[in-house]
């Protein structure tokens, strides 16, 4: 067998962290066999598919760099064969047409409500051996039903829950074409799984209840099964779903907030995978690794401190030309002048251990890139009359001094030694007359990356 797997988004706003969780498992299952990763984009719902919303999870497919092996396919360019396909489910007797008006549906359903019974439709239009139809209504279009089995039982062993059984008796005769016979949702799943020879169908367990009824339809069609694995929801830091009015729910949000497309998807693979203990590891790791036997039952919680930790270790291992390339955009539309300034991959190398985002490490950067501008106060408390021969000396030193951490450190500390004073004596006033601040790396390889020029022109200030 050949695994093939789905990832199937409905185009009704952005990619969800939680869809791009089951993309990623998709796409690493195919990838651990060798199999077909297929994108296929769920866009029946006309009222809420649009084409930003199927370019916002082209957007965050591509950025992650799921790249699909087929697709994507379109489940509105598949009309022709929806209506084959239902066409033969009504002459082989699987599928019939229920002329019953939906306020027809709704008050059989509140006679069952009322009686404490599970609210269904009743089978009025069902067609039974022996059993005689109402006369067709000449004023209404109608659906067409799945004709669900009556007794009997859907069973699968899920991957991820282990054995669900659901009995027939607990499932509708479900719509599987509008009045304008447009298919619905479970039926167009069934039928491209089923065309697309989908071996694993990998989803949210928010799908569970769907899963019964779109196995009796495949049964139907005389289709193999795929195997079904439902994984539970990520859960916000408060212990409920997900919700984009509490949380950062777009994977394109995380693009915008600073992370690397590496560390979203190592973080997202240990939300309800693991391998051992490891936390760290690339998507070939991840690839070679997964099964799907490690898919966790239990709902996996968003942790953004964790999700900081991991980015933060892959901003220390990326490339620094590729982190100036992608904070110096932002770093321009905040005013940064880098005429004249150090190379911004050489700040970057001392800035990035710190940093926990691109957007931390940009405005980090900005105070190789702008005027410095301190506190006055501050510059009166440091700047003091007791210091100024110091600075003034270590200003003269590095006139000559060669132009190396090293030896600016060296002759800080000989100009510390020489007036008796300690680092943060003479550091502090140092970082605010170069930089407008009180924090900063080590004044020392602050200085170096400044250069020779701007250090003397900043500390000219403080000239006799």
């Amino acid at each position: 067998m050949t695994v093939r797997t789905r990832f199937a988004p409905s185009p009704t706003g952005y990619l969800h962290v939680g869809g791009a969780r089951t993309a990623l498992f998709s796409w690493a299952f195919a990838r651990h066999f060798g199999g077909t990763f297929v994108l296929r984009i769920e866009d029946t719902d006309l009222e809420r598919s649009t084409p930003e919303a199927v370019q916002a999870i082209l957007d965050g497919m591509n950025w992650l760099g799921l790249q699909h092996d087929e697709g994507p396919f379109y489940q509105m360019k598949r009309m022709d064969r929806y209506g084959e396909v239902l066409a033969d489910m009504l002459v082989k007797g699987t599928a019939y047409h229920c002329y019953s008006s939906p306020e027809e549906v709704e008050a059989m359903r509140e006679r069952q409500r009322a009686a404490g019974d599970k609210p269904r439709y009743d089978g009025t239009w069902r067609p039974e051996a022996g059993k005689t139809l109402p006369a067709i209504p000449t004023d209404r279009k109608p659906v067409i039903r799945f004709k669900n089995p009556l007794d009997g039982e859907v069973s699968w062993t899920d991957v991820v829950k282990g054995q669900i059984t659901i009995a027939n008796r607990e499932l509708d005769d479900l719509v599987i074409a509008r009045p304008d016979g447009t298919p619905t949702y479970n039926f167009c799943v069934a039928v491209d799984d089923w065309d697309m020879q989908i071996t694993h169908v990998i989803r949210g367990d928010d799908h569970v209840n769907n899963t019964p009824r779109q196995i009796n339809i495949l049964h139907a069609l005389g289709a193999t099964l795929p195997h079904y694995g439902h994984v539970p929801m990520i859960l916000g830091t408060d212990g409920q779903k997900l919700s984009k009015r509490r949380d950062a729910v777009s994977v394109m949000d995380y693009l915008d907030k600073g992370y690397l497309p590496e560390a979203m998807l190592n973080y997202l693979a240990r939300l309800g995978w693991s391998h051992g203990d490891d936390e760290i590891f690339s998507m070939e790791q991840m690839c070679s690794w997964f099964d799907l036997h490690h898919l966790s039952g239990s709902a996996a919680q968003f942790n953004p401190e964790k999700l900081a930790w991991v980015n933060n270790h892959y901003i220390k291992a990326a490339d620094n030309q590729r982190l100036a390339n992608l904070i110096k955009p932002q770093m321009l539309k905040d005013g940064a002048q880098f005429d004249g300034a150090p190379a911004l991959d050489a700040v970057i190398a001392l800035l990035k251990e710190r940093a926990n985002t691109t957007l931390e490490l940009g405005q980090a950067a900005m105070l190789f890139y702008r005027q410095p501008a301190a506190d006055p106060a501050l510059l009166t408390q440091h700047v003091t009359d007791a210091v100024l021969p110091a600075l003034r000396q270590y200003a003269e030193l590095c006139k000559t001094v060669e132009w190396n951490k090293a030896a600016l450190s060296a002759a800080m500390k000989q100009t510390l030694a020489d007036f008796s004073l300690k680092m943060p004596q003479l550091a502090m006033p140092l970082r605010l007359l170069l930089t407008g601040q009180l924090q900063t790396p080590s004044i020392d390889a602050v200085i170096e990356l400044f250069g020779r020029e701007v250090v003397l022109q900043r500390l000219s200030l403080i000239a006799v």
